[in-house]
């Protein structure tokens, strides 16, 4: 009976070190995973409370539910109203993650005592009730097609949270989901691209940059890499490993791991000669957006305010970055969805705004441009300035029809020749066989006899 009890104690020791070895292993070495996905849901919290000032519950349920579905409940999310920053970590406990909110800046991924950063960039003027896109009030159209396309489910689809239809210069359609509405800032996920190319555009206008050049960071000297020109990382032809695969560690390691997200970029390796293979890759665009941060030099961090937003009247924008300050110009620019609409009219435009050239002439058309790698069967399905082309993905749409697009289901289409910009964006899964195709083509036919 000893021999039993004391085997017993023995076997319940081994059990107890084991569960203290596992723990602490969790504590002071977490999975990247595990790390990961709390960094995530503590940046999704943050920029959506304090930027879009939604409620927690509900960005939790929604939108960080939808990205971790097996794990959200384990999460233990807490939100710091008083210093604007939230805490995650699993059970409480392990691999914990800090968001913390500065006006101007928006959300940036910090460590437990981080100090705050230096001077935010100037704060935007908020606009009058004068007419879209001077002010923000809309001279919304009666025609009955284009209500009954906008006020459809089917065509919204799952989780829609806002169609905005400009035409003419002018709001002619909108309406939004429950909880939400023109004020609300929204994430444009890779529309955020198209964005970070323009800026890159006005650092060309400045003469800071130039599409043709080359030996673009100190760490591809003497390599195979320093071929690479901006125009390759424009066109997503880099020739730099990447993968956009929601199993890839590449995307996770970039936006949620990463504390320079423009080293992690810069350190992948060369897998094709520069300008011979598309790839899309949200690398590329961190690594843009460093160049023409560099470029810009010390007015780099209210370059987007000064010379984008504040010229547009996009007063609700934010565009976030890394803890090492590099623009996250992949995915992470909040705006309304008027502001959205306000960029998309502003390419439509080619590039002016209110009798002023903000890009170099001809840019927008250089953006527009196909890049032949890209051609999936259809022909390309991309332009040289980070924005996809209508019809080489198959959309019976006018030929001149380009887009932004992101994940989750935004787009903003852009069809020139019927003088038309269509937002739709939302929170929507991309399995479930939803597409905004069906939705676009409804808005053309309504709008063909006002273009």
């Amino acid at each position: 009976m000893r021999l039993v009890l004391t085997t017993f104690k023995f076997l319940v020791a081994i059990v107890l070190l084991g569960i203290l070895g596992f723990s602490g292993w969790l504590i002071f070495s977490p999975p990247d995973g595990m790390l990961s996905a709390s960094a995530f849901a503590a940046k999704m919290v943050c920029s959506n409370v304090f930027i879009a000032k939604r409620d927690a519950d509900a960005v939790i349920g929604s939108d960080v539910a939808l990205a971790l579905p097996r794990i959200v409940s384990r999460l233990k999310i807490r939100v710091d109203a008083a210093n604007q920053r939230v805490e995650v970590a699993f059970r409480g406990l392990f691999a914990k993650r800090y968001a913390q909110y500065e006006e101007g800046r928006g959300c940036t991924l910090v460590s437990k005592d981080a100090a705050p950063y230096g001077a935010a960039p100037p704060s935007l003027p908020e606009k009058s009730d004068a007419l879209w896109p001077a002010g923000e009030r809309a001279q919304l159209s009666d025609d009955k097609a284009l209500l009954a396309a906008l006020n459809d489910p089917t065509l919204q689809g799952p989780g829609m949270r806002a169609i905005v239809v400009v035409q003419n210069g002018r709001i002619v359609g909108e309406t939004y989901g429950e909880g939400f509405n023109a004020s609300t800032p929204l994430q444009g996920w890779s529309m955020t691209k198209t964005v970070n190319a323009a800026l890159a555009g006005m650092a060309i206008k400045d003469g800071k940059l130039s599409l043709d050049q080359k030996n673009l960071f100190p760490q591809w000297a003497g390599d195979a890499r320093a071929d690479i020109s901006v125009a390759d990382l424009m066109a997503m032809t880099s020739g730099l490993k990447w993968s956009e695969d929601g199993d890839s560690p590449d995307p996770d390691g970039l936006e949620n791991l990463a504390k320079d997200a423009a080293a992690f970029a810069r350190d992948r390796p060369l897998v094709a000669p520069p300008g011979t293979k598309f790839n899309y890759s949200g690398g590329s665009s961190v690594l843009l957006a460093r160049l023409w941060q560099n470029a810009v030099g010390a007015d780099a961090r209210a370059y987007p305010q000064q010379r984008l937003f504040k010229p547009l009247g996009m007063t609700s924008a934010v565009l976030e970055s890394d803890p090492s300050g590099t623009f996250l110009g992949e995915g992470f620019l909040f705006a309304n969805a008027h502001d959205w609409a306000r960029f998309g009219e502003f390419l439509r435009l080619n590039g002016e705004w209110n009798g002023e050239q903000f890009l170099p002439m001809g840019f927008v058309d250089y953006m527009r441009s196909p890049v032949p790698a890209s051609d999936k069967g259809h022909g390309p399905v991309y332009g040289r300035g980070q924005l996809w082309l209508g019809p080489g993905q198959g959309f019976t749409l006018p030929a001149d029809t380009f887009m932004l697009q992101g994940h989750l289901r935004q787009v903003i289409a852009i069809i020139p020749s019927r003088k038309l910009v269509i937002l739709r964006m939302g929170l929507t899964r991309e399995d479930i066989g939803y597409s905004t195709a069906k939705l676009l083509y409804a808005i053309v036919a309504a709008r063909r006899s006002n273009s």
